[in-house]
């Protein structure tokens, strides 16, 4: 009888890694993978095809090479992103610089890029700078009148007064807070999120997104297209309209070679009413609130807005929602004039988003911004650390300076290619008085700059080349504010679980895995 049980046990094992085995093969991304694949296999067959005359090809393609490297050392840019296609045209010449052509030639980032300037001209009325604000700031914080001329002149986002904010140091928190928001909603709800999963948090929010539906609150969700991959099923939209909710998914993955489709929505925002906004690194899956453990304890922050600087969410989440699907759009009927908040808040907020189609790093330039002006301190929390030259040398002049310039990173990584290109940053840094801590009890996925007990940031931009340069991103800056404060402290708390990284540990290495760090910082601007 025993061995008939062990032998059910067995049968019922083997059916369901069958079952596993066959949901693998025939998910999504593995046809969507095979497709990509056909793609590259076709074009190989062309270069194969080619070789017959592979005496006359290449001689021609070395002259063309020869003005491509010329075209690319003058090129204004990056210089990282030039090194990489430098050393893949001089590696591979043919491949490389068709690669090259076929990357610069493509026709879908270039019509998103239009229409995004149309929906930033749109949305430019309601997105005015006040003339009493900046001379204000000009008088009572004359160190950040640069950083907010460059915003209004960059990407159109006015500093504000008259706005609460509050900071929440775990995502727990953000979501105990948001639930309450929700609950609130009388007039409208916007959300747009990079990751979207099944879970706890996701049904949670969506439960309560229903039940406003039936109240007559208008509610709009937008989502990147990777989730498209194994998150949400393809016709997710059509499950959210069945119940009342407008749905929209960000450049859905598709099987065919596109650079377009490396331009993903990393933002993540929630606006109701107009009156009160959110925004940081949690995303709606359960991991973010440890309802999930995958990488240790998840580290992650928010942080809630209400006053007048919520319209520029507002306009954000528009002008990505429109970017989906153009339609005529009333924006005046969602810039609702800002309560009076209970007691006065001292400070300036201003929100702000970064495109990758409109040649601005705005998110690169706030931290910059403030590692630049920092006197006494800037510390940093990311859970990536892939820099370009000009942040490196950035944050090595901040140490330089005398300033106290540490970085929480994770212990525990969720990218392995990520964690052996950061290591690779350590021996750029720490020599030169930049401290950098590991948070042991596990990954840290929080965003966030705080100087000077002055000035802070908190939003989606990780220290990365992907929400440096190739993602839509956002975030929160905050000066003169009570909010700074919160954002310090809860760094201070932080560090007291995370272990200092010295250059002998740095010695310890795997030789191997340094090498593998160095071969990926390479391509690091491909990735």
């Amino acid at each position: 009888m025993e061995e008939l049980h062990r032998s059910d046990r067995v049968d019922r094992t083997i059916k369901k890694g069958k079952k596993g085995l066959a949901r693998v093969i025939f998910s999504r991304t593995a046809l969507l993978g095979l497709l990509l694949l056909l793609q590259f296999l076709g074009l190989w067959a062309l270069f194969a095809w080619l070789q017959v005359y592979v005496a006359y090809v290449y001689t021609l393609f070395i002259v063309i090479d020869f003005f491509f490297v010329v075209y690319l050392i003058n090129k204004d840019g990056n210089p990282a992103f030039k090194i990489s296609w430098l050393v893949l045209i001089l590696l591979v010449p043919v491949v490389g610089t068709l690669f090259y052509i076929f990357v610069q030639g493509q026709v879908g980032a270039r019509k998103l890029q239009a229409r995004l300037r149309e929906n930033i001209r749109e949305t430019r009325p309601y997105l005015q700078q006040q003339a009493e604000v900046m001379e204000t700031l000009e008088k009572e914080d004359s160190e950040s009148l640069g950083l907010a001329r460059y915003m209004n002149q960059a990407g159109g986002y006015p500093v504000y007064q008259n706005t609460g904010a509050a900071y929440f140091p775990l995502g727990e928190d953000y979501f105990a807070e948001l639930l309450r928001q929700l609950e609130t909603a009388e007039k409208f709800i916007f959300m747009e999120f990079f990751i979207v999963d099944e879970g706890h948090m996701w049904n949670s929010v969506l439960e309560i997104l229903r039940r406003k539906v039936k109240e007559g609150v208008e509610v709009r969700f937008l989502y990147d297209g990777t989730c498209t991959l194994s998150r949400l099923p393809v016709h997710y939209p059509r499950q959210l309209l069945a119940y009342g909710i407008q749905c929209r998914v960000f450049s859905p993955i598709r099987p065919a070679l596109s650079t377009y489709q490396n331009n993903r929505d990393h933002r993540k925002i929630v606006v109701i009413d107009g009156q009160t906004a959110f925004t940081g690194g949690v995303n709606l899956a359960d991991e973010y609130i440890n309802e999930e453990k995958r990488f240790g304890h998840w580290k992650d922050t928010g942080i809630m807005l209400q006053g007048e600087a919520v319209t520029s969410f507002t306009m954000m989440f528009l002008q990505m929602w429109n970017l989906t699907g153009m339609s005529p759009e009333a924006y005046q009927r969602y810039i609702v004039p800002a309560e009076k908040l209970s007691r006065p808040v001292a400070g300036f907020v201003m929100p702000y988003g970064d495109s990758p189609l409109d040649q601005e790093q705005v998110g690169e330039m706030v931290y910059m911004d403030i590692l630049n002006r920092a006197k006494r301190y800037v510390h940093i929390c990311t859970p990536y650390l892939i820099l370009d030259h000009e942040m490196v040398t950035a944050l090595r002049f901040a140490a330089k300076r005398g300033v106290e310039v540490q970085l929480i990173v994770p212990h525990i990584p969720d990218k392995q290619y990520a964690y052996l290109e950061a290591r690779i940053f350590y021996e750029e840094l720490i020599p030169y008085g930049v401290e950098i801590y590991e948070y042991t009890p596990g990954f840290v996925h929080a965003k966030s700059f705080v100087s000077d007990d002055r000035c802070c940031t908190v939003g989606t931009v990780n220290l990365d080349f992907r929400s440096l340069y190739l993602h839509f991103e956002c975030g929160v800056y905050a000066a003169d504010h009570p909010v700074v404060a919160e954002v310090e402290r809860d760094f201070q708390e932080t560090l007291q679980s995370c272990q200092r990284i010295t250059m002998e540990d740095i010695k310890n290495y795997s030789n191997f895995r340094r090498a593998l760090g160095y071969i990926l910082r390479v391509m690091a601007p491909q990735m």
